[in-house]
């Protein structure tokens, strides 16, 4: 039996379903849009997938036009902003120990002197 994804709504956020970045004006999300319609109209292999810093995704036209839709809300833009800044691989960079960014985090905040 398979388990739900549960890394699926965040997979499914409208600026990676589109592949734009968070700075696109709504012209340039609308294009983008109607650009992976017609492909995902025409049938090419390409449009149904693609990646996010979550891993891959799956996409088809009315996700697309969900994705359009949430974008063009102000308020939901917001949100899926926040979340789409997520950046690829977050954790450690050079195989350092995680924790290690917590050594002087309270001085950083001002919290020790």
């Amino acid at each position: 039996m398979n388990q739900p994804d549960p890394l699926a709504p965040w997979r499914s956020n409208p600026f990676f379903m589109l592949e734009v970045g968070t700075e696109a004006s709504r012209a340039e999300v609308e294009r983008a849009g109607q650009k992976l319609l017609g492909l995902l109209a025409l049938g090419s292999a390409g449009a149904g997938h693609c990646s996010t810093p979550l891993g891959p995704a799956t996409r088809d036209a009315d996700s697309v036009r969900r994705a359009m839709a949430a974008l063009r809300d102000p308020n939901e833009r917001l949100i899926y902003e926040l979340w789409a800044n997520l950046a690829p691989g977050a954790g450690a960079a050079g195989g350092e120990n995680p924790a290690s960014a917590w050594r002087t985090a309270d001085q950083a905040l001002g919290w020790a002197g």
